[in-house]
């Protein structure tokens, strides 16, 4: 400070305050270039997550005590030009969902038609996003999509979609699994990847989407739901079933393409 105070002492007194004041400032940090408030690259901030279309309100329809019998229904349903799909419901019942509805009003009209034409008979309006979701939906809406995977776990993989002949893909996994989320995810793989926000490995949270190429190419070929713990749940190839595996396991390790995040 010897040498500070020679080169200020010809100063006036309010100047030599100023100029103290700045060599404090400067000490403590404060005139240091602050840190920007986001993520490291790769990881985006939550509310920079884009929003896929909310299901507000779809038709359930049926109940069955196996998957092939839904299945069947939901392949009547898409022969007559429906949007339908069948799922294993809290109950262990499978049953099918069909199309959309911004309001109640609407999706009790289309059910009341489809009933005049004999598709369906009994029905329920269904609003498929969690309540709690509407408050906390990165708290309550990732382990909602995880829980309802799980109980997918253990069924019967068929390569195609959602047909009693073709079963799930990986992707038709993912998207029905959304759907019953009230999310309405795209039905292609590379689709969903290029619908969510990229996110880093070490950020990975909860109903996230991992994704992979296993097709001898670096193009997206494969997806699951993280599950948490670097575990994460997919439907992995004909003639298997819908299961649980590890992101170190090295034959994924070793395909993966990246994560996306959708709410």
């Amino acid at each position: 400070m010897n040498s500070i105070a020679k080169d200020i002492s010809g100063y006036r007194p309010w100047a030599v305050l100023i100029l103290l004041l700045c060599v404090i400032l400067f000490i403590t940090g404060c005139g240091r270039r602050a840190k920007a408030p986001w993520p490291s690259p790769g990881v985006p901030a939550p509310e920079l997550a884009p929003k896929l279309s909310e299901i507000q309100f779809t038709i359930q329809v049926g109940a069955f005590s196996t998957s092939a019998r839904a299945a069947a229904y939901a392949d009547r349903l898409q022969a007559a030009g429906l949007d339908a799909y069948y799922f294993i419901d809290g109950d262990y019942l499978y049953k099918v969902r069909l199309e959309r509805f911004d309001t109640r009003e609407a999706a009790l009209k289309r059910s009341l038609d489809l009933q005049a034409m004999a598709l369906i008979d009994d029905f329920y309006i269904v609003r498929p996003r969690p309540d709690m979701a509407l408050q906390y939906p990165q708290m309550v809406l990732g382990e909602s999509i995880v829980q309802t995977a799980r109980r997918f776990i253990g069924t019967a993989y068929r390569w195609g979609g959602t047909s009693s002949e073709e079963g799930f893909d990986c992707s038709g996994l993912t998207m029905t699994v959304y759907r019953l989320n009230g999310l309405d995810l795209p039905r292609n793989s590379r689709e969903q990847f290029r619908a969510g926000t990229p996110v880093s490995r070490n950020a990975l949270r909860a109903g996230d989407l991992v994704f992979f190429a296993t097709d001898g190419t670096n193009r997206i070929s494969h997806v699951g739901i993280y599950s948490g713990h670097g575990k994460f749940i997919h439907a992995p190839s004909r003639g298997n079933v819908i299961r649980t595996a590890s992101l170190n396991n090295s034959y994924f390790a070793g395909r993966y393409q990246g994560a996306r995040r959708y709410f």
